[in-house]
């Protein structure tokens, strides 16, 4: 379970990044390649970003695991591909001992070429960078308006909620699993993590290829980020730019499942009426009713979905 302790100076100092990183979304985006959950909506991705990724990338697979809780030097929160694969290169001499072995325990192959990046050695740092730019111009920069898209959307609305409803209501959305205690930010699932923020407070960033909990990471400026799903993961964003601002931030589709909750309706209608399949739409439903815009409640057989105040506002607003 992940367990954040909030005191008041925290939920005085929660904000947002200004903007995704380049490779902190590479990472997500090999993350998500790895991962089976969420197969109806990224089943599709996974499998053309697997036929397309250069064989030169595969090293990065050693550092990124299908958790998410990876080291904290291959992912900086640098903004420019250029300039991140500058900090990744300037974190070589910060590498500890104790990394090395956790990242070696978790690697699927060999650990040769991770105990040659701890040692500096020059070949294995340009073997790094070199995965790291394939990486990103193969799995990252052909969808770079889209993620930027999702990243925005997502901001732009929490922000909206935090207002309205508070910093509970805005994180307890982050995940169908999330809710308070106290002051205290709970997500049930594993792995195990605990942290007091201190007065540090708390750094937002939603993103478009993440599916999994809400990660949890101290930067070096002692600030925590809490890194999250975006409400719409990036299959569900189409190529051209969205017509109205509740496509930008829940994809067309969720957005028409939002809109048609206004009256109750069962998930088969939901997939009739637009012509999805019923794995679709338990994954739009699951997001939504984790954001609290809909609830869901069970009659017999059926499940019965409708849209919250809070979904209706949204609907109002127009995002």
């Amino acid at each position: 379970m992940l367990r954040v302790h909030f005191g008041a100076e925290d939920l005085l100092g929660v904000t947002f990044a200004a903007e995704p990183y380049p490779l902190m979304e590479l990472a997500m985006a090999l993350v998500a390649w790895q991962r089976t959950d969420e197969s109806a909506v990224f089943g599709r991705f996974r499998a053309r970003l697997g036929r397309e990724l250069p064989a030169r990338v595969r090293p990065l697979l050693d550092l990124l695991r299908p958790d998410g809780d990876n080291p904290s030097f291959v992912e900086p929160l640098v903004g420019g591909l250029d300039e991140a694969v500058e900090a990744v290169r300037a974190s070589a001499g910060r590498l500890t001992g104790p990394e090395l072995l956790r990242t070696a325990a978790r690697a699927p192959g060999t650990d040769s070429w991770l105990r040659a990046l701890w040692r500096r050695d020059p070949d294995a740092w340009d073997v790094l960078e070199a995965a790291l730019r394939a990486g990103y111009e193969s799995a990252v920069a052909p969808h770079w308006p889209r993620i930027r898209q999702s990243f925005h959307a997502d901001v732009a609305w929490r922000t909206r909620l935090m207002a309205a409803h508070g910093i509970r209501a805005a994180l307890a959305s982050t995940h169908p699993a999330a809710r308070w205690s106290g002051t205290v930010f709970e997500v049930g699932l594993p792995p195990d993590y605990e942290v007091d923020l201190g007065g540090r407070g708390l750094l937002l960033m939603p993103s478009a290829l993440w599916t999994g909990r809400p990660l949890l990471a101290a930067l070096p400026d002692g600030v925590n980020l809490l890194l999250y799903p975006a409400m719409t993961p990036l299959p569900l964003l189409g190529d051209a730019p969205a017509d109205h601002a509740l496509d930008a931030l829940l994809g067309r589709t969720r957005a028409a499942v939002l809109q048609r909750l206004t009256e109750q309706r069962t998930t088969s209608e939901l997939a009739r009426d637009l012509d999805i399949s019923l794995p679709s739409v338990s994954e739009h439903t699951r997001t939504l009713r984790a954001a609290g815009l809909i609830t869901t409640v069970r009659d017999g057989k059926a499940v019965l979905h409708s849209a919250t105040g809070l979904g209706v506002d949204l609907l109002h607003s127009g995002a």
